[in-house]
């Protein structure tokens, strides 16, 4: 099934109809373009989290996330120690993974080397591997790929720069997330804007 029908009366792609919270994502964020170097990181380092589970996981957790690495600021970020990791992996309002947490602080210090002396570097990488826009809308979620050559480019960017949890197809996820791409399939009520 592509697309379901709420309660409001209006048609959705099929996934956000099993929880209220993956409604309002999909109604107010995914595929929306986000801008801006915190931003940004905030959602790459949320779906190197959501590697291996479900998205709604995370989203149910994101206040939490939030809490734990301050805001997702990049300078607050880069500077927790592993200490701090420590504590982290004692904190059951995240996921527990050090290597992720590890990954997170990693990659705010790469992230505060690059747009240290260039506020926006971040963002500007980001949506460098933005596709061409114009592209045939998606009939349905069997056209939706999990990797296009544009993720593939920017992981291998990022992993250059010394990223980690940056694979291609989390990359995907991220340009869907942060509207680099727009997945709304044919029919949806958010395709139309």
């Amino acid at each position: 099934m592509t697309l379901v029908v709420g309660d409001d009366g209006r048609a959705r792609c099929s996934w956000a109809a099993s929880d209220p919270e993956y409604r309002r994502y999909h109604d107010e964020e995914w595929g929306v373009p986000l801008h801006g170097d915190r931003p940004l990181f905030e959602k790459l380092s949320l779906e190197g989290f959501q590697a291996g589970l479900s998205w709604i996981t995370i989203l149910r957790r994101r206040p939490s996330f939030r809490e734990a690495f301050h805001g997702f600021e990049i300078e607050k970020v880069a500077a927790m120690t592993g200490s701090d990791a420590d504590a982290l992996m004692l904190n059951a309002g995240i996921i527990r993974n050090r290597a992720k947490i590890e990954a997170t602080i990693s990659n705010a210090r790469l992230a505060l080397e690059l747009t240290g002396d260039h506020p926006g570097a971040l963002d500007e990488l980001i949506w460098g591997f933005a596709p061409p826009t114009g592209t045939a809308r998606p009939a349905d979620f069997g056209a939706v790929p999990a990797v296009t050559d544009a993720s593939t480019a920017l992981s291998k960017a990022l992993r250059a720069l010394g990223f980690r949890f940056v694979g291609p197809t989390t990359m995907y996820a991220l340009m869907q997330s942060a509207g680099l791409v727009d997945d709304h399939v044919v029919g949806c009520w958010r395709a139309a804007t």
